[in-house]
């Protein structure tokens, strides 16, 4: 009967043993992401019918208007790959470029859509879509241009100085055509660099072309002017190529994101949001052979 007992609370203590564990496993989550299997967060923005956005005030790539309203070309295309999705209605929320990725990764927004450029060194730090728009590099002077800046090599070659807006990718390149640090003034956004030229604390400001190009025109400021033919650097990063941002954890959010997008650029609607922008439909679309994974791996970086 001992025996008998013994065995009986054996066999009792596997098969508990064995429940829990069945338990435990279908808790984990599998490889921990939060989109994995059961598009947790893709669901939860289908069944809200809003997506949080996260934009620095730059145009034509993304800003707010007067009014409130949230506008330009990352964020026409991202409002036309959220609708393919289910979801019709975007809330933006303003922040400073360079704390877009952080606001993203402390779960502040759901996703990113500033026309940012994608580089390896962001590609350790969020997760970008496919690329939905090329661009170049630009300047702005003091009118009349009294220093004569055609180039990045210009500034390094002089004492002039220049303001870029903090977290932008132009602090690296100037760097890497000889300019020092202590002639480089960081500014939280486009305006705040006009304003550094115009009174003099800076002698030129530099970010992408059609950025610093139509905040001018927009600015209808007499004072400065768009340096025309300005010499794009030969450096890697340029051209750039800009695209979505999410978190590291929403894979399927971002798969399902590039699955419409793709769609997107087939039907030709990718380019008439890039020309309704004010860029051109040829020029800033993105070859069909570049991709995300070949910028971030630095081999088409």
């Amino acid at each position: 009967m001992k025996k008998l007992l013994l065995m009986s609370v054996f066999c009792f203590t596997l098969v508990l043993l064995a429940a829990c564990g069945s338990e435990d496993a279908s808790s984990d989550g599998g490889d921990g992401d939060s989109d994995e299997g059961n598009g947790t967060l893709l669901d939860e923005l289908k069944e809200k019918g809003t997506v949080t956005v996260g934009f620095a005030n730059e145009k034509p790539y993304a800003y707010q208007t007067d009014d409130g309203e949230l506008k330009g070309a990352a964020v026409d295309i991202a409002k036309a790959v959220f609708k393919e999705l289910g979801v019709d209605n975007m809330e933006g929320q303003l922040a400073d470029f360079g704390q877009l990725i952080p606001g993203l990764n402390a779960g502040k927004f759901d996703v990113i859509t500033a026309g940012m450029a994608i580089n390896p060194d962001r590609c350790a730090n969020a997760d970008f879509g496919e690329p939905e728009m090329m661009y170049g590099e630009g300047l702005i002077v003091q009118k009349g241009n009294p220093l004569d800046l055609h180039s990045y090599e210009d500034i390094a070659n002089t004492d002039a100085t220049v303001s870029i807006m903090a977290g932008a990718t132009e602090h690296e390149y100037v760097k890497h055509e000889g300019v020092s640090d202590d002639q480089v003034d960081s500014a939280p956004d486009i305006p705040a660099t006009f304003s550094a030229v115009e009174s003099g604390r800076a002698d030129a400001t530099t970010g992408t072309e059609m950025t610093v190009k139509m905040a001018l025109e927009s600015s209808g400021n007499d004072k400065l002017e768009f340096v025309s033919d300005f010499e794009q650097p030969d450096i890697e990063g340029i051209p750039s190529y800009g695209a979505a941002a999410f978190n590291k954890d929403n894979d399927a959010l971002r798969e399902a994101y590039n699955e419409k997008l793709a769609k997107l650029k087939e039907d030709g609607k990718i380019k008439e949001l890039l020309e309704a922008n004010g860029f051109s439909a040829e020029g800033n679309s993105v070859p069909a052979d570049i991709t995300t994974e070949g910028v971030c791996s630095g081999e088409q970086y």
